[in-house]
């Protein structure tokens, strides 16, 4: 015949010290939101069309049949040597980019450097620089885009200067830049800190060792 087991459980802010660490793992590991990057990824997008670029989407198919349309950005993270992110896209001149871009983020001095050393190569070949990005393996890091710079005008003409490999370091490093704000998100959010509050807000429960209950 059926047995009723009683269990006692406990909120966060009730568990020892190590029964705490225990329950914060377990939400690091299976309870963590797999969109946390979303905010990143809209902040990314901004810079992006601040600084001329345009990123491609693709069609992502959803269940029941509908698609939706995601942007072309993707990352790995955050402990391994390979780890990164990239970025599917295009380039091209966009006026009072450096200005905009101080504006937006008025802090961020490697912004503003990427702005500034991709106006100076615009000058310098006429504002008609353009550059396609694509990505190619099967990782995601700053060396995994394919860059391709030429120069649009109606007469074929050379790049001046070392016009190219400037515009591929500028846009690799807006690679870099991107995976050092989720790096930084993820780290603010999976902190004890973090994990302690959304423990707490969500009312869950857990056995005396830490042990997520139910």
């Amino acid at each position: 015949m059926p047995h009723v087991i009683a269990t006692t459980v406990y909120r966060l802010d009730e568990l020892p010290e190590g029964a705490k660490d225990s329950a914060r793992a377990w939400y690091r590991e299976g309870g963590f939101d797999h969109d946390w990057y979303d905010a990143v990824y809209e902040d990314f997008r901004r810079i992006a069309e601040i600084l001329g670029i345009r990123l491609k989407t693709r069609t992502t198919r959803l269940v029941g049949g509908r698609t939706r349309e995601d942007t072309c950005i993707w990352f790995s993270g955050f402990c391994s040597q390979g780890d990164g992110a990239c970025w599917e896209g295009s380039y091209s001149y966009r006026k009072s980019a450096a200005a905009d871009v101080r504006a937006y983020a008025p802090k961020d001095q490697t912004l503003h450097r990427i702005a500034k050393t991709l106006q100076m190569a615009q000058r310098q070949n006429f504002y008609q620089l353009r550059a396609e990005v694509t990505h190619r393996g099967n990782y995601y890091h700053a060396f995994t885009m394919a860059i391709d710079v030429t120069r649009d005008c109606p007469v074929s003409q050379e790049l001046v200067g070392d016009a190219e490999s400037i515009v591929i370091g500028a846009l690799r490093d807006v690679a870099n830049w991107l995976y050092r704000q989720l790096e930084q998100e993820y780290d603010h959010l999976t902190s004890d800190e973090a994990v302690d509050e959304t423990l707490v807000a969500n009312g869950y429960t857990f056995t005396q060792e830490g042990r997520r209950f139910g």
